[in-house]
């Protein structure tokens, strides 16, 4: 599969950048129209999913027309780590910060802070609860649920599954495992014979499913959050007869669960836009130009199966063979986003 290189003009910006434009804030062209600078807060580097996620939010910045500026703060890092890039964003005069956060709550206090001081924070993939904030993201309870529903039903009620989760401690991986065992509470025949973090990171999951499959374990069924065609990859490579598998709507596996149903691999892709990202710019731009907004926008996903004639359309309709593997298919979130794909791909600076 043809593979697109991800965009070297997503950086770490920081420091001497940060405090280069600590005067910018919002500013008037000669035209006399208000502009405003955005600054992104991402704490995971190397992930397809927040790599698309800025490359939304340098293109909705373009498409809207008032953005003058986007500085990104990307590195990967902890909640104290996330709180100073913040602080750094807020010296550096912005208007609006875009944050995936790393803790439910530890942010709450640089959220106040940005607030006091007329900065709109909106955190997207993952909430927070902070008041003052606004929220964007997908609902990561029901997206475990239509997963494991249909996993579970995949196995007839009975079987060895396998869960492999995110980021401990982060409120993504806390809602998706709510959501994951509300489900089996529903099937006492199931059994999770396998937890484990992958950190959203490829090589931990290689790791970890290399080690499954050399295990001997009997695993009927594999549950994931995001790292799919990593795991079908692994049992391409060990010859091993493959075993029905839960990812996201990432575009590596979408072509897997098309290309490789002949040979037996059942699954189901759902819906996770990273494009949340430039949604959220959307929400945040809306509220600054005077427009009463909802604190809490919740999207609502959707599954995307192989075994059925509905679902093999949605999965051939949405594939792109040019794209990354780990790039989601689902680039646009209605009716926020207002990008053209060319310019989300090309992941240019404003």
């Amino acid at each position: 599969m043809s593979k697109l290189r991800w965009p070297k003009a997503i950086g770490l910006v920081l420091a001497a950048g940060l405090l280069a434009v600590a005067c910018g804030g919002s500013n008037n062209t000669t035209t006399g129209s208000k502009k405003y600078v955005v600054g992104i807060s991402n704490t995971l580097t190397g992930n397809g999913f927040r790599e698309e996620m800025i490359c939304s939010i340098k293109a909705q910045a373009k498409a809207s027309g008032i953005v003058s500026k986007v500085i990104t703060a990307n590195r990967t890092t902890d909640p104290s780590g996330q709180i100073a890039d913040m602080r750094n964003l807020i010296s550096a005069g912005v208007n609006v910060i875009v944050a995936n956060p790393s803790d439910r709550s530890a942010l709450d206090p640089v959220i106040k802070e940005a607030a006091a001081k007329g900065i709109i924070v909106v955190t997207v993939d993952q909430g927070v609860t902070a008041p003052e904030a606004y929220q964007l993201y997908n609902n990561q309870v029901k997206y475990a649920q239509l997963g494991a529903d249909w996993l579970f039903k995949q196995l007839g009620g009975k079987g060895n599954v396998v869960e492999m989760r995110g980021i401990n401690g982060v409120s993504a991986d806390a809602d998706r495992h709510q959501g994951f065992t509300q489900t089996l509470s529903q099937y006492p025949n199931i059994k999770v014979v396998k937890e484990t973090f992958t950190g959203w990171s490829l090589d931990p999951a290689a790791q970890q499913i290399k080690d499954i499959l050399g295990s001997g374990l009997k695993v009927d069924g594999i549950w994931t959050s995001g790292i799919d065609s990593t795991v079908v990859d692994g049992y391409v490579t060990a010859k091993k007869p493959f075993v029905p598998v839960i990812g996201a709507d990432n575009d590596g596996f979408i072509g897997q669960l098309i290309n490789l149903k002949a040979q037996g691999l059942a699954g189901a892709a759902v819906t996770n836009p990273p494009t949340v990202g430039g949604a959220g710019l959307a929400l945040g731009l809306a509220v600054l130009t005077g427009k009463t907004e909802p604190h809490l926008v919740n999207l609502d996903p959707v599954i995307w199966d192989n075994a059925s004639a509905s679902g093999l359309n949605e999965l051939t309709s949405h594939y792109d063979s040019t794209l990354n593997a780990y790039y989601s298919v689902s680039y646009q979130v209605a009716p926020w986003t207002t990008y053209a794909k060319a310019d989300l791909l090309a992941c240019a600076d404003v």
